[in-house]
């Protein structure tokens, strides 16, 4: 029939194009890897008009022969993909041989390349096609400079927003490839203004100090874990330091950046009540496992990924996260900031100082810190005999000791170890608008939220205790009424044995509708139906119920209905008390809503505030 005909090769790179090449920090993302797989040290990014004007990229890599060179800019021209089993054992960050010869086909291309023991190749390339061919010097690496990005797909540059727009994701590629690389040098010049360098020497704070700031790097929390299939490193910024937006996580699979709903939520799970609600942290982790666990084949600009073991790399990264904030003090501090000053650029050769320094000018000598109270020494001396009392208490060691000498000093360092809790003991001193305790301690100053710090001594409180209830159920007065949409009804007939298996009963009641007699007991008073509606929503959306999470959701619930409110007023024994209790937490540092529950003033800053140090 004639009308089924194939395409031209300079057609099909530029429908191509389309997928790989979105914007100039695609081209820029695409360079780079090819870079990095070239096992350069050094890597040169120069810009003019965020590269809609020219991309030039130098590195320090294998470089390429001739032969290679010219094949390069072929469709599909690859040399990491051999045979179908190597699908599955991609290490690299580039394979599928698309992205030269796509970016050379929307724009004017050169390239200069030698592996360094023989003059080098240059190639000028329009439209995908070689249009001048000659020798070069003998340096070894490659250097790309791609001129006029889109000038023969102008429909393409209608799409493409302001200059800072473009530059701001050139910015977040190279942000992202230097987190994922810290031992390879990058620099970056934008109209020959140099915006961005890193230091190549392999320390991850360091450039997530040059990236996000000192006052980011000083919180942030160094996680390593590993298991049969998987290990984990990199660091987590403390609760305290947090973004509305979702861009400042980044997540590294096997050196690749990549979106992966599966590790945001597992890194939102080890975070758990530790973040107010919609806002996300700033963490960098690099996730290293067999290339055979994971699928990276599955986007056109390879930036998702799939997993083979979801569950277990699921729960490793949510444990590890949790596990390293029971170890973190996770009380804000409360400072005198200085006066900001233009941040200088940070040269290759600079390294930070991560601990802070406090130099100061006494004006006059500090005072002595006020005693506690002979009703809180009491209080103190309870606690430190009931402690006592619990380490003697503790079960003989059945290694025979040979002095009495030996027996206390084991004695007296369980007894130091159990001391050293994550909140220190903390003295009442008054309370501010019903609202607030205040407190001291030989360090200084604590402002505690009480209905925050109830709400989080509450939520443990029933959080287990719903965890222990399992097929108690609670009749029902008057029955509850659900109505449906016909295809959500077939939903409900379908998955009738799990909604029973679960506590709920749904009996027919006309076309569409249901009643319920009785619900599980553990559903919090006065929320029943806003529980079940949440179990049908689940079971619509995930074809299944997630018992954990209401059970959660439950707890939260009746924690916060039943805690102190503001406008409070309370009674010395009540906040010592309360306190106390906070202390015993798993968590207690936020609420369960992830608002701080105490914030600290060191003596030392409120001395500065008061100019008695300079």
């Amino acid at each position: 029939m004639g009308v089924i005909q194939l395409m031209p090769d300079h057609l099909a790179n530029k429908i191509a194009a389309g997928e790989v090449v979105e914007r100039p920090a695609s081209v820029v993302k695409e360079l780079l890897e090819n870079s990095i797989d070239a096992g350069s040290r050094s890597i040169t990014i120069e810009l003019q008009e965020a590269g809609l004007q020219r991309i030039r990229i130098v590195d320090n890599g294998r470089g390429m022969d001739e032969e290679d060179a010219v094949l390069s800019f072929s469709r599909h021209a690859t040399s990491k993909i051999k045979g179908e089993e190597d699908l599955f054992h991609v290490r690299t960050l580039g394979f599928r041989g698309e992205a030269l010869a796509s970016i050379a086909a929307v724009s004017r291309l050169t390239l200069k390349t030698s592996p360094g023991e023989t003059a080098g190749i240059k190639l000028e390339l329009e439209g995908g096609k070689i249009i001048n061919r000659e020798k070069s010097d003998a340096r070894k690496g490659t250097e790309i400079i791609v001129d006029e990005l889109f000038y023969n797909t102008p429909a393409r540059l209608k799409y493409m927003k302001t200059i800072n727009t473009e530059l701001g994701h050139i910015t977040d590629v190279l942000n992202r490839m230097a987190l994922a690389h810290p031992e390879i040098q990058f620099s970056c010049k934008h109209n020959d203004k140099e915006l961005f360098r890193t230091n190549g020497r392999g320390d991850l704070l360091q450039v997530i100090a040059k990236i996000y700031g000192m006052n980011v790097a000083r919180k942030m929390v160094p996680v390593e874990a590993e298991s049969i299939d998987f290990t984990i490193k990199g660091y987590i910024a403390k609760p305290e330091i947090y973004r509305a937006s979702r861009n400042y996580t980044s997540t590294i699979v096997n050196g690749r950046y990549v979106r992966s709903m599966v590790l945001n939520k597992a890194i939102h799970q080890g975070y758990h009540t530790l973040l107010p609600i919609g806002k996300s942290p700033i963490v960098v982790l690099n996730v290293e496992m067999d290339p055979i666990l994971v699928d990276v084949n599955v986007h056109p600009a390879k930036l998702e990924v799939r997993f083979s073991k979801e569950k277990e790399l699921f729960s490793l990264l949510a444990d590890t996260i949790q596990t390293a904030f029971r170890k973190e003090m996770l009380i804000p501090q409360v400072k005198d900031e200085p006066s900001k000053k233009p941040e200088k650029l940070i040269s290759s050769q600079e390294t930070f100082d991560f601990y802070e320094s406090k130099p100061a000018v006494k004006c006059e000598e500090r005072p002595v810190v006020q005693e506690p109270t002979d009703y809180y020494k009491e209080k103190q001396s309870e606690i430190l005999e009931s402690i006592q009392q619990d380490v003697i208490s503790q079960p003989e060691s059945e290694i025979h000791r040979e002095t009495s000498y030996e027996d206390e000093h084991v004695k007296r360092e369980a007894l130091q170890e159990k001391e050293k809790q994550r909140v220190p003991v903390m003295y009442p001193i008054g309370q501010l608008h019903g609202t607030y305790i205040l407190a001291q301690n030989e360090e200084g100053m604590y402002i505690v939220d009480q209905h925050a710090a109830q709400e989080r001594i509450k939520y443990e409180f029933f959080r287990d205790r719903i965890g222990e209830v399992e097929h108690e159920v609670q009749e029902l007065l008057v029955p509850m009424t659900f109505d449906f949409q016909y295809h959500e009804a077939l939903k409900i007939e379908e998955h009738k044995e799990e909604l029973e298996r679960v506590g709920l009963f749904f009996e027919a009641f006309g076309d569409n509708s249901y009643i319920i007699r009785s619900h599980p007991q553990w559903f919090p008073q006065g929320f029943e139906e806003e529980v079940i509606q949440e179990m049908i929503e689940q079971l619509f959306e995930n074809e299944r119920i997630d018992l954990k999470k209401l059970r959660e959701e439950a707890a939260i619930l009746m924690s916060c209905k039943r805690s102190i409110k503001a406008n409070h007023y309370l009674n010395n024994d009540d906040m010592f008390k309360l306190l106390e209790d906070l202390r015993k937490s798993t968590d207690p540092f936020t609420c369960p809503h992830g608002r701080p529950i105490i914030v600290f003033f060191s003596e030392y800053e409120m001395e500065k505030m008061f100019k008695r140090v300079m």
